[in-house]
């Protein structure tokens, strides 16, 4: 199966007739098109770059159903295989972990080619303050070799808890009562992990947001209006109450624009 993807920004180019499936058969010129447009353009540093993929609406929901599957398509998919074959490692809150019923990575989902010879699956980095997790979870006991599951956690969270997750993933603890996610990032960079992405929740991407550790964005625009209650692709703290900061607003850069069957595919970076 094949999209025919037009890039309409910054100049239109040709179609890139995109193979819908990952990991069958050799790269296919029009996914590593894909991949030369969706690469870090960050000059290289001492600390990792993050990089969120999201999809919403047209109206501005970040879900449809309770899930973000529901505002997706097979262009969309094709971009999320491209996106976590380039990435170190997939960062993720554990509500959206949960509410999207997360797995490890595998391998039939990655180009080959994409990727540094020899080297595992990006892990999944699972965000929880409290260890809301099931360690039993497949996402903690099914992950690849060299591709361990992490929990980043706090000092305060149970040691129970702790204890019945290390055996299995991975654990992380930066801050105290919250997860410091400075922190949480450099000790990410520390082992190797440099080019993150982030895949939500909302809540996850506006601490990153607020921290100033989001160096892109990249926003499907679906073509559907869900209105109802659904929540916003990043959702700050300050909207937790009364009494906390909000956060200045961010400048972007768009980089380019792709469209497929009333999709738009937008790339913005952070503002110098």
């Amino acid at each position: 199966m094949t999209r025919a993807v037009r890039q309409i920004y910054p100049v239109q180019g040709p179609d890139l007739p995109v193979v819908a499936t990952a990991g069958d058969g050799p790269l296919p010129p029009a996914v590593a098109d894909l991949a030369r447009l969706y690469g870090n353009e960050a000059q290289p540093g001492p600390a990792p770059v993050l990089c969120a993929n999201m999809v919403a609406s047209t109206d501005g929901a970040a879900s449809a159903d309770g899930r973000s599957g529901g505002l997706s398509g097979p262009a969309d998919r094709m971009v999320f295989t491209v996106l976590r074959s380039l990435a170190d490692l997939v960062l993720v809150g554990a509500g959206t972990a949960r509410a999207e019923h997360y797995r490890p990575a595998q391998a039939a989902g990655l180009w080959p080619e994409l990727r540094p010879p020899g080297s595992p699956v990006p892990p999944i980095a699972l965000v929880s303050a409290h260890l809301t997790v099931d360690p039993d979870a497949p996402l903690l006991t099914a992950a690849a070799p060299g591709a361990q599951t992490i929990v980043i956690t706090t000092r305060s969270a149970s040691a129970g808890r702790k204890a019945a997750i290390a055996r299995h993933a991975r654990i992380i603890c930066a801050g105290e009562e919250h997860v410091d996610l400075p922190a949480a990032v450099a000790e990410l960079g520390s082992l190797g992990y440099r080019r993150i992405l982030c895949e939500g929740g909302p809540t996850l991407l506006g601490s990153l947001g607020q921290a100033g550790l989001l160096h892109e964005l990249c926003l499907t625009i679906s073509p559907l209006i869900v209105a109802g209650t659904e929540g916003r692709i990043i959702r700050s703290a300050a909207a937790d109450g009364p009494g906390t900061a909000a956060t200045p607003a961010a400048k972007l850069t768009l980089a380019h624009v792709l469209a497929d069957d009333n999709f738009l595919f937008c790339r913005y970076l952070r503002g110098q």
